[in-house]
């Protein structure tokens, strides 16, 4: 069998393991996300001012404005602007073509395995993406400084469809439909065969279309033509404004984009783009030699109620109480080993676990892998915990602390 079979098996299975009752009516739409993300500063760490006897202009700059490893907020992917009112960053749109077609490809760059380049154009610095070739497309850089595609195109005509399961156990959904599918050789991922071989994280936010029909400067995009986590497109300015995602790593809040993945099913819980090349990443590495990914811990049956502090898992965000608040393993400033190319480890609290109150909001990897190891969290079904052999690419944006 090979890693696509595979991939939708496990898909196939997650869905008749976990089996829905009665379908909802309503789907999981942008006003949703919208909401989701007024309900996510729950994760926003309270001022330093709280219980003290002087106001917040007293404190001096967080230890991060020094050094970035120490604790305090910090943006990770220094090439935009971010907006916390709205959970937002505006990038640099870029504009390529596809060779032959000459195709407009619209694209923005989070990621890079180019240090150098990494830190001018204020990227992530990802040594890891150097082993995910195999799930790359190939560009050129041509004598005008823009790339290239050999190939790789996305459909944004989709309309993005998730409907939940039944009421108390909406996840796996009755339908998952992504809003936008890339072509058998479309990735993220671009390796510029004549700039050194490196690999850049390339998301395409939009396909075909000239300027007059992206032009969306004030908002209300039209998503039949660009990426659904697209908030405002300006082509006539070179910017896009996309909205992002809450979650934890090391305990720590963060911020992330989501773009694509390699699954149908985790496309749409994402409001990702379909990348069907992301199949050729090997999963269940992790932190070994060679490995292009890191893993991200999402929970099917973890703790609902929107006013409940407890709240994380996709059940919850199903019923519209905002992200699943997934847990990313390591990213810069806190470990060495990140990459945007996030292996989903999705894990199921058990009934035990449930009735003796060790259920709760888990927000770093080793003590999910600690419960995991105790059998308190298994994978679906109750199989063994670990990779379901789905990859998100989710660049991330900023931490709290």
């Amino acid at each position: 069998m090979n890693s696509k079979e595979s991939m939708l098996g496990i898909v196939a299975l997650a869905l008749v393991i976990m089996p829905v009752l009665i379908p909802a009516t309503q789907t999981f739409g942008q006003e949703e996300e919208q909401q989701q993300q007024q309900q996510d500063d729950e994760i926003t760490p309270a001022p330093p001012s709280i219980g003290a006897d002087i106001p917040l202009t007293y404190f001096g700059p967080a230890p991060s404005t020094t050094q970035k490893e120490l604790v305090g907020p910090l943006q990770l992917l220094r090439s935009g602007t971010i907006d916390m009112n709205e959970s937002t960053i505006t990038l640099p749109l870029y504009q390529g073509h596809i060779r032959g077609s000459g195709e407009r490809v619209w694209y923005i760059l989070t990621d890079t395995t180019d240090k150098g380049n990494a830190d001018a154009l204020g990227l992530n610095w990802s040594p890891k993406l150097a082993y995910s070739a195999p799930g790359a497309r190939v560009a050129t850089l041509l004598s005008n400084a823009t790339l290239e595609f050999h190939s790789g195109t996305v459909d944004f005509s989709p309309e993005h469809r998730v409907t939940p399961g039944n009421s108390s156990n909406p996840f796996p959904p009755s339908e998952a439909q992504p809003g936008s599918i890339g072509d058998n050789d479309y990735s993220p991922l671009v390796l510029i065969e004549n700039a050194g071989g490196h690999i850049y994280n390339a998301p395409i936010v939009a396909f075909g279309a000239d300027v007059s029909e992206i032009n969306f400067c004030e908002g209300n995009p039209d998503y039949s033509r660009v990426h659904d986590k697209v908030v405002r497109i300006c082509p006539s300015e070179g910017t896009v404004t996309i909205s992002l995602t809450s979650g934890f790593s090391f305990a720590r809040p963060v911020l992330y984009l989501s773009t694509e993945a390699s699954a149908p099913l985790a496309a749409a819980l994402e409001r990702a783009t379909l990348a069907p090349k992301l199949v050729n990443i090997a999963t269940g590495g992790d932190d070994s030699a060679f490995s292009a990914v890191e893993r991200i811990f999402s929970f099917a049956n973890g703790p609902i109620g929107q006013d409940n502090p407890q709240r994380q898992g996709l059940n919850s965000a199903l019923m519209g109480e905002g992200s699943p608040l997934n847990v990313l393993g390591g990213i810069p400033t806190i470990a060495t080993d990140y990459s945007p190319l996030w292996d989903l480890n999705l894990g199921v609290w058990t009934q035990e676990a449930i009735d003796n109150g060790y259920r709760s909001r888990l927000t770093e990897e080793f003590a999910i892998l600690g419960f995991a190891e105790e059998g308190w969290i298994t994978g679906l079904g109750g199989g063994q915990y670990g990779s379901v052999g789905m990859v998100i690419n989710c660049p991330i944006v900023f931490r709290f602390l």
